[in-house]
């Protein structure tokens, strides 16, 4: 098959948007909703955040954050801890009782990935993961970067 790489963005898209949804099929069980996981799995990487870098982590708004935060700690599975020295920030920590609330997210993670990669070989996945990674810091990297005009552009 011949590599098309006009077709990348839509693959990935597509890829991404299936197992989200494939994910969210398997943990309709787990008693949170999508936001609700990936704010406690993003906390998990990310202990002791501020509140709003874990909203510009999850690239969602501070007030959305607050309200989930709010409902996550209502489940006794986050606590909001003040910061130590600026009392407008709120440090956000996961409770213990997020622990198992996690190991069952990445079960289901982990179904859900072996589903996606299924009669991929190991060595397949490792380049698979590699060259994703690649494509991940060559976009960091000319994100932080101002964007050349294209040459015609805005022209008629």
């Amino acid at each position: 098959m011949e590599a098309n790489s006009s077709q990348l963005g839509f693959v990935l898209h597509d890829v991404a948007r299936l197992l989200r949804k494939r994910f969210e099929q398997h943990a309709r069980n787990l008693d949170l909703t999508r936001s609700q996981w990936q704010v406690l799995t993003q906390l998990a990487r990310n202990e002791g955040i501020r509140q709003s870098a874990l909203a510009e982590l999850l690239e969602i708004e501070p007030i959305t954050l607050s309200r989930s935060v709010g409902r996550l700690e209502a489940l006794g599975v986050v606590e909001r801890r003040p910061h130590p020295s600026d009392r407008r920030v709120w440090l956000l920590h996961l409770a213990p009782a997020a622990r198992p609330k996690l190991a069952e997210v990445h079960a289901v993670g982990d179904i859900t990935r072996g589903e996606a990669l299924a009669g991929v070989s190991e060595a397949d996945r490792v380049h698979l993961l590699n060259t994703l990674q690649i494509l991940k810091t060559n976009l960091t990297a000319v994100c932080d970067a101002p964007v050349a005009k294209q040459e015609g552009a805005g022209s008629a």
